[in-house]
């Protein structure tokens, strides 16, 4: 396999991609009156539709699923309109597109749930980790435990917004799994403590996240669906005692539901890739389709991991924020343009859809 193969073509299930390029969700908090994406979104994914497979920003399920201030919603009808648009100009530059779709979980707070309410979580224990609200980088508030029988609603919510997703004109969808938001709570035991059918054993803490995904999967079809996961992340404050012999259990089974795509988080999500030991050829192994490989990535260690059979995709996060024609860039070599932190979170066109293309 040659560094030409990053830009091959892949077909992903019966879903053909340019190239095995994936631009990886990215939350930037842009969403306007009602939680709607914008005409700035319609033009910073269309910026963006050469990379293979575009993965959306993560969008609420729920009122209760948000998190952070101007995320997109899924849940409305003017939400389902507001990406409708993004959907057909991605889809009219040639691009193809899933939708991220999150429930937050504890990584919330009291003045984004209706009526001041506290966030849910497997168990109540805080994170420790901060959200954006107010404009501000906040800590977390003091959540409360789901009760059992909430459970099937909020496995309602994301089969409903995998439903909504399609009716936008998205591609599929891709559950989130991952970073220490709800499905990744109740995953891992240093958020779940739960002594029901949903905590305790490794196949109890995983139920929740299965549940999910079938719903999906039997409402929209697995291939159309897609989920990720980042067994080792420490992200928003998470941990877990053996997250080999959880992840390796949760991919075995996920894989009996006949996904399109497994998304792996390699390492701790945005730092270090060996942040934890843990063997990712295992998961690699334990799926049959699609496997779409993100953290740290260049163009030579995807090369790398490509031409060893240990991806079959390559997610790029970053660095298709200051890089719209990121594709064009590794391929021919161009050096990468730097973001600006200080827009990474909320505003305007600024630092979201006016980094210029390579001339």
């Amino acid at each position: 396999m040659t560094q030409n193969t990053l830009f091959a073509p892949f077909m992903m299930g019966d879903i053909p991609l340019a190239n095995r390029i994936v631009m990886a969700p990215l939350t930037r908090n842009r969403a306007v009156a009602g939680l709607v994406p914008g005409p700035l979104a319609v033009e910073y994914y269309t910026q963006r539709a050469s990379a293979g497979l575009l993965i959306a920003e993560a969008t609420q399920i729920s009122r209760q699923g948000q998190g952070y201030q101007d995320t997109p919603g899924i849940y409305s009808d003017a939400q389902i309109a507001g990406w409708r648009v993004v959907t057909e100009a991605v889809h009219k530059a040639g691009g193809k597109i899933f939708l991220q779709l999150w429930h937050v979980g504890r990584i919330s707070h009291v003045d984004l749930q209706a009526g001041g309410a506290a966030p849910v979580a497997p168990s109540a224990i805080r994170a420790k980790a901060k959200t954006f609200v107010n404009d501000a980088f906040v800590e977390t508030s003091e959540p409360r435990a789901l009760t059992a029988d909430e459970l099937p609603g909020i496995v309602d919510d994301f089969r409903k917004g995998a439903a909504n997703a399609i009716a936008a004109g998205f591609d599929g969808v891709e559950i989130h799994g991952a970073n220490g938001y709800l499905l990744d709570q109740f995953a891992k035991d240093g958020a779940n403590q739960r002594n029901d059918a949903y905590g305790g054993s490794i196949e109890n803490r995983a139920r929740l996240m299965l549940e999910v995904t079938a719903a999906v999967a039997d409402e929209i079809g697995a291939g159309r669906t897609g989920i990720r996961l980042s067994p080792a992340s420490p992200s928003n404050g998470i941990t877990c005692s053996d997250p080999q012999a959880q992840f390796d259990y949760l991919v075995r089974e996920l894989d009996k539901l006949g996904l399109v795509y497994l998304h792996v988080v390699e390492g701790a999500t945005g730092g270090p890739r060996d942040a934890v030991p843990f063997d990712y050829d295992a998961l690699r192994g334990a799926f049959r389709n699609t496997y779409i490989a993100n953290n740290g990535y260049d163009l030579n260690l995807a090369t790398e991991h490509l031409s060893a059979g240990k991806a079959d995709l390559i997610a790029f996060g970053r660095p298709f924020i200051a890089n719209p024609d990121l594709v064009a860039r590794l391929q021919t070599g161009a050096p990468l343009a730097e973001m600006d932190r200080a827009t990474l979170y909320g505003g305007g066109a600024g630092g979201y859809t006016d980094y210029p293309a390579f001339s």
